[in-house]
């Protein structure tokens, strides 16, 4: 019992420290600019992307709002590329858990031309 307590805590340390290290990174206004070069080229590659990949969305996802449908998938995949960034960047593992709330605050801050992205390939 007292072995998984430690275990536990050791996890919960290294959980922290990485996440600290990530916010780190993400305040380092070299990085955070890199960050924002890198969301804006997604979005601009958004609308042929869809074009290409998803001609018949309300079909295949059944789907209500094409729109926030795509909103999420790319704020999702976005996440994901950034996320990938900074774990090249510190050359870390999240082991499984990083809190991404920051890193979907930097999104946040795209999202109008994230949303025209979209209206302009569906549409």
């Amino acid at each position: 019992m007292i072995l998984k307590k430690i275990t536990q805590t050791k996890k919960i340390t290294t959980k922290n420290k990485f996440y600290q290290i990530l916010l780190k990174l993400i305040q380092n206004s070299k990085i955070r600019k890199s960050l924002d070069q890198y969301i804006n080229r997604r979005i601009k590659e958004i609308p042929t992307e869809i074009k290409q990949t998803f001609p018949n969305i309300k079909q295949i996802w059944k789907c209500k709002d094409e729109e926030d449908f795509l909103y999420g998938y790319y704020v999702g995949k976005i996440e994901e590329g950034v996320l990938h960034y900074l774990l090249k960047a510190t050359r870390a593992s999240a082991g499984g858990y990083v809190d991404t709330f920051e890193i979907r605050g930097i999104i946040k801050i795209h999202k109008i031309q994230l949303q025209e992205a979209i209206r302009i390939a569906i549409n």
